[in-house]
């Protein structure tokens, strides 16, 4: 029988770095109901592929900055979320169609479609709402696309000193309105976020 203390530090450091990359590529990632995440994009529906990796989820990586958490249909009202947050519209372009495969390359006809349901940047998304007029006139958000990061930041930073101008108590409350949901209870009976 093997005993740690007959390894150097660094193969025990790589042989528990791959037990925890095992343990978490096995779980998913969860929206704000607790369940599955569902992706934002949907395939097949002639709507573009979304998220920041571009599987169609609203996923990120260390180095998304944005937090692309929250899918909206940006199709779904007049004043769309680009135009309202002042950013350049790509909102009404196209991008490549999400055909289901994840984000593979096998779009064989090389096709674009529109944006429709798309993930954006969560503190984006907190100060749309402000800008649009409450969140009664935003465009309509997928819930079971939402990914339950967002809930946890907005929680985290809702009427601290960071909650400027009261945006993200203002986003929490939004998505707990429009989810039906009570971010505490979902919150408190996860024992981690991906």
């Amino acid at each position: 029988m093997y005993r740690f203390s007959n390894f150097p530090c660094s193969i025990i450091a790589i042989l528990v770095s791959c037990q925890f990359r095992q343990l978490f590529a096995s779980h998913s990632y969860t929206n704000v109901y607790g369940d599955e995440l569902e992706p934002c994009s949907q395939p097949n529906a002639n709507m573009a592929l979304t998220g920041y990796t571009r599987n169609g989820s609203c996923i990120g990586n260390d180095d998304d900055s944005g937090s692309h958490h929250i899918c909206i249909d940006v199709s779904s009202t007049e004043e769309n979320f680009c135009t309202v947050t002042g950013q350049p519209d790509w909102c009404s372009s196209t991008s490549r169609c999400d055909t289901g495969n994840n984000g593979s390359s096998s779009n064989h006809d090389n096709k674009d479609c529109p944006i429709v349901n798309w993930c954006v940047c969560q503190w984006a998304f907190a100060s749309y709402i402000s800008k649009a007029g409450g969140c009664d006139n935003i465009q309509n958000i997928q819930c079971n696309a939402i990914n339950l990061q967002a809930l946890s930041a907005y929680a985290a930073l809702a009427d601290t000193s960071d909650d400027v101008n009261g945006e993200y108590s203002t986003a929490l409350r939004c998505i707990e309105h429009r989810c039906s949901v009570h971010s505490s209870n979902v919150l408190n009976t996860l024992p981690t976020l991906r």
